[in-house]
C-alpha cells in the first residue's frame, strides 16, 4: 500500500491541498458574513471536485446544506465485491478554518501555501484539510493492493471550529444513508511527535461564554466618576475570583471538576517517561517564565483531566494608544474553559451563570451570552482486530510502537457519534504534531507523517472487513 499512498500524495493530493489552503473558509463563528462570502461553499466544492475524479468507481460526492447551517460534503464509496455484511466505516474531517491570526513568519501566510522541505505551510493544511484527501487515498491504496474494504462514508463538515452546531441535524438527516456504522475514524487529532501513531484516548470538553459587567448607561470622565461608581473591570475581577483561584488557576466550581482516576495518572506518567517535557514543546515561554508546574506528570494532567480558564478576548477596552481618562460603562471578557472529558458541559454552563449572577457586587448588571457548551469524550478499549492492525503498522509503517494519549483539545463530533453508535470501534488519530501550530501563525503539515497516517487508515479499513468484534 505504501507505494500507492506515496504516489497519490505526490501526484494528486499535494497540488489540490495547496489550492485548498488558498480558500479563506473561516469557520462561521468567526465570520458573520460566511454566507455572502461563500468561502465555505468554495471549500466543499473544491474537495468534492477532487473526490469525483479520484475516488473509486461508483463513489459519490454530494454537497448538503441544511437550512441555517454551513455546508457539508458527504462522500460515499461502495464496498469491494468481496466485502460482505453491510457494515459502514465512517471517516471524519472538517474543511472550515480558524481565522488568519497575525505574526506569520516572513515568506509565509495563512492563505499562501508554501512547501518547505517536508512541510506544507498554510491555514487548514493540518487542521484538518488533509483529512478528506487521506481518507480517499487510503481506500484507493487498499484497492491497488488487491484488498477489500466495507462501505466507506466520509463526512467533511464546515463548522467544527465553531463547535459543530449543526452536525447533529446533519447526522439525523442522513442517518439512514449511513447504515450500520461499526468503525469510526476521526483524522482531526494527533500527538507528541511524528515518529509513531498517536491514538487519542480522551478529549476535553469546552465551555465558551462572554461575560459582561455594566454599571453606567454611558461612560464618564474618570475625574468625575472614579471613587463614586466602581470600575466594571474591578467587578469582573471579583466575579472571576469566584470561578478561578487567582494564585493557582484552579477552577473552583465543582461542576467543572472531575475525579482523576488512577489509570489516567498512570497514563500520564508513562507519557512523561516516553516524551519528557513534551507539554512545553508547543509553547514559547519567555526566558525566565515558569510553567504551572515543574512536574511533567502534573502538567499532562492539568492539560487533559483538569479544567482550565483562558481569557481569549475582550470588549469595552480601547487600545492603550487611545485610552483616555474615562470610567468605562462596561467591560466584556470572552471566557474559554477546557473541561475534563467526563464533565457535563451544560451543567458547567448553568453553574457559571449562577455564580456570576448571584449576589453581584454593587448590584452591577451582569450578562452571560454567546454560550457554547461541548462535552468531552473518553474512548473505550480498542477491539482486538483493530489493536492488532495498529500493532502491525508499528513495524510496517512507523517503525515505532503506537502510543495512546489524552488531549487537551476537543472534537464535538466524537461525543455525538459515540452516543449515536455505542457499539462501533473508534480510532481517533491524525497528522497534528505538538509543533504543528494549528490555530496560530505558521500552521504546517508534516507531509511524510500524513502519508503514514494515510497508510495506517488503509490498514485499519482492510482489517475492518470480516472482523468478528
Amino acid at each position: 500500500m505504501s507505494e500507492a499512498v506515496e504516489t497519490t500524495w505526490v501526484e494528486r493530493i499535494l497540488p489540490s491541498l495547496s489550492a485548498f489552503v488558498k480558500i479563506q473558509s473561516i469557520s462561521p463563528a468567526y465570520d458573520r458574513e460566511w454566507r455572502q462570502r461563500r468561502q465555505l461553499t468554495a471549500a466543499v466544492e473544491h474537495v468534492a471536485a477532487w473526490a469525483r475524479t479520484t475516488a473509486p468507481p461508483g463513489s459519490t460526492a454530494e454537497i448538503l446544506e441544511l437550512r441555517g447551517w454551513s455546508p457539508l460534503l458527504l462522500i460515499e464509496i461502495p464496498p469491494t465485491p468481496g466485502a460482505t455484511g453491510g457494515e459502514t466505516a465512517l471517516l471524519y474531517g472538517h474543511l472550515d478554518k480558524q481565522p488568519a491570526f497575525t505574526e506569520w513568519s516572513e515568506g509565509l501566510g495563512p492563505w499562501q501555501p508554501a512547501w518547505l522541505g517536508e512541510r506544507l505551510y498554510g491555514r487548514g493544511a493540518v487542521d484538518d484539510g488533509y483529512a478528506g484527501y487521506a481518507a480517499v487515498a487510503a481506500v484507493n491504496a487498499i484497492r491497488a493492493a488487491g484488498g477489500e474494504h466495507c462501505r466507506v462514508v466520509i463526512i467533511l463538515e464546515t463548522a467544527e471550529e465553531s463547535g459543530s452546531p449543526g452536525l447533529r441535524d446533519y447526522l439525523s438527516h442522513f442517518a439512514d444513508r449511513l447504515g450500520t456504522v461499526t468503525l469510526v475514524i476521526c483524522l482531526d487529532s494527533g500527538g507528541g511527535d511524528f515518529e509513531r501513531l498517536w491514538v487519542t484516548r480522551s478529549l476535553r470538553g469546552m465551555l465558551q461564554a462572554t461575560l459582561t459587567v455594566s454599571l453606567l448607561a454611558a461612560s464618564v470622565h474618570s475625574g468625575f466618576g472614579s471613587g463614586v461608581v466602581p470600575s466594571s473591570f474591578r467587578v469582573l475581577r471579583l466575579l472571576l475570583d469566584r470561578i478561578e483561584d487567582p494564585a493557582t488557576g484552579q477552577i473552583l466550581l465543582p461542576a467543572m471538576n472531575a475525579l482523576v482516576e488512577a489509570d489516567r495518572v498512570a497514563d500520564a506518567a508513562a507519557l512523561a517517561k516516553l516524551k519528557p517535557g513534551w507539554t512545553l514543546r508547543p509553547t514559547a515561554l519567555l526566558e525566565g517564565v515558569q510553567p504551572t508546574s515543574d512536574d511533567e506528570v502534573e502538567r499532562i494532567l492539568n492539560n487533559t483531566w483538569r479544567p482550565a480558564l483562558s481569557i481569549t478576548g475582550a470588549a469595552g477596552l480601547p487600545d492603550v494608544a487611545e485610552a483616555g481618562a474615562v470610567l468605562r460603562a462596561s467591560t466584556s471578557l470572552r471566557l474559554n474553559f477546557r473541561l475534563p472529558p467526563t464533565v457535563d458541559a451544560a451543567a458547567a454552563a448553568d453553574a457559571l451563570r449562577r455564580v456570576v449572577t448571584t449576589d453581584v457586587p454593587y448590584s452591577a448588571s451582569v450578562a452571560v451570552t454567546d454560550v457554547v457548551a461541548q462535552d468531552g469524550w473518553c474512548a473505550s478499549e480498542l477491539p482486538a482486530w483493530l489493536s492488532a492492525a495498529l500493532t502491525r503498522t508499528d513495524s510496517t509503517v512507523f517503525h515505532a510502537q503506537h502510543q495512546s494519549i489524552g488531549l487537551g483539545a476537543g472534537i464535538p463530533f466524537m461525543r455525538m457519534l459515540a452516543d449515536a453508535y455505542p457499539d462501533a470501534a473508534f480510532l481517533v488519530t491524525g497528522a497534528v504534531g505538538a509543533e504543528s501550530n494549528m490555530h496560530v501563525a505558521d500552521e504546517w503539515l508534516h507531509i511524510p507523517f500524513a502519508r503514514r497516517i494515510t497508510e495506517t487508515v488503509a490498514h485499519a479499513l482492510a482489517a475492518h472487513v470480516g472482523h468478528k468484534g
